[in-house]
């Protein structure tokens, strides 16, 4: 319970810590300015201290749990989700170039803000390197994490149970060190864009790709029901199937968690005719690594702030970018804000995030939190549909009644 009221409070902090930053841009003394981007300057230090501990926290041990259950219907459902986040995350690239150059106009201040603002630096900094760069860590937690699912023994025991706690200290690390400290972070970065003059443009990209971010939510799921619709032994109506899903849809909405979620979206994902063995099985899974909404907001959101700074991307540097993200955002769920914590490594390591640009990215990513989640929640219905055609009882009788109109 404490979790699910957690996230909604931080929501509301980080929008009140942007509109103050943005006001004490206007007021504040320099001397009183530069504090807080000292703060600023030692946290942005520790985050990207933790980064590539979080990234082996959470991908190692999720790797081990997987690859210690066997079966078939496990390699396809892992396939299908990661095929399914990257389907969105490519859709939201393509999306994005095709419409974002013509919404988002180039900032000009990229250039005249050096000569014409006042630039605010930090009192002073603490270098904390991290202890292996992002690709590394993701390179051993695959180790790691095969070796756990497949040595046999104590030796296997104890480096799970290794892994399980690591992941825990970094859990609590994030929960308790990252998240409430967020909202200070970003009102320092909100401040000292207000100073420099990059507040306005910042803000009208924000508003514009809002808009489109949610309209793609839509589509995906449409997406991803029709397809399910062709497998269904049931209902081949995908806007019958979808409507069945809509009770896990708000509540995800209102929890802002994929795990919180998981009983509703079992018992609808029952209702639209998919067994309770196979639902059972697919729906707790997907909702660790199905991420098709949380990757579909990164991607945009990544793509409008490049285009708005005008940085340099292209189909290959994305492409590299949304398959590296599908994996570090395994079991990122289950922690508050996990999902873009996972990825300001790779925002960092390939497409060139500067620390501001990061801290825009956790802001906006955060205020969208809960439409991502119900995303996700809700295609893992469809996904759970596919599974129970190639996996289910082959005597599933034909009964549309139970699915409402």
């Amino acid at each position: 319970m404490m979790s699910k009221l957690r996230r909604p409070n931080l929501l509301i902090l980080i929008l009140i810590a942007i509109a103050l930053g943005i006001g004490a841009g206007y007021i504040f003394p320099d001397w009183l300015s530069r504090i807080f981007l000292t703060f600023n300057a030692i946290f942005s230090q520790f985050l990207g201290f933790v980064i590539p501990l979080l990234i082996l926290g959470f991908v190692a041990p999720a790797i081990g749990d997987i690859g210690q259950t066997a079966g078939k219907m496990l390699v396809f459902t892992a396939i299908l989700a990661y095929v399914a986040t990257i389907s969105a995350g490519l859709l939201s690239y393509l999306t994005g170039v095709t419409f974002f150059p013509h919404m988002i106009e180039p900032s000009a201040y990229v250039d005249d803000v050096a000569s014409q603002a006042v630039v605010l630096s930090p009192y002073f900094t603490i270098e904390m390197p991290p202890v292996m760069g992002v690709m590394s860590a993701l390179v051993l937690a695959f180790i790691l994490g095969l070796g756990c699912a497949r040595l046999e023994g104590k030796a296997s025991a104890t480096l799970c149970l290794v892994l399980d706690a690591f992941r825990d200290i970094i859990s609590l690390v994030i929960s308790k060190a990252i998240v409430p400290l967020l909202p200070l972070y970003i009102f320092g970065i909100f401040l000292n864009m207000t100073v420099t003059g990059e507040v306005g443009p910042i803000l009208s990209t924000f508003i514009k790709i809002i808009a489109v971010i949610f309209a793609l939510h839509v589509f995906v799921l449409v997406f991803q029901y029709t397809v399910a619709s062709f497998f269904s032994r049931r209902c081949h109506n995908p806007f019958r199937l979808l409507w069945t899903m809509m009770p896990a849809y708000f509540t995800a909405l209102g929890t802002q968690s994929s795990a919180a979620t998981i009983p509703v979206t079992l018992k609808q994902a029952i209702k639209m005719g998919v067994s309770e063995p196979v639902a059972g099985f697919v729906i707790p899974l997907c909702a660790t690594i199905h991420m098709s909404g949380s990757t579909l907001k990164i991607v945009a959101c990544a793509l409008a702030l490049m285009i708005s700074h005008s940085m340099h991307y292209d189909f290959g540097m994305f492409g590299y970018f949304i398959a590296m993200l599908a994996i570090t955002m395994v079991a990122a769920p289950g922690v508050p804000g996990g999902a873009i914590m996972a990825a300001l490594g790779l925002l960092s390591s390939i497409l060139g995030f500067s620390e501001a640009d990061n801290a825009l990215m956790i802001a906006l990513y955060i205020s969208m939190d809960s439409f991502g989640t119900a995303c996700n929640v809700t295609g893992d219905g469809a996904l759970a549909i596919i599974v129970e055609r190639f996996f289910g009882k082959k005597e599933t009788p034909v009964n549309n009644a139970e699915i409402p109109d």
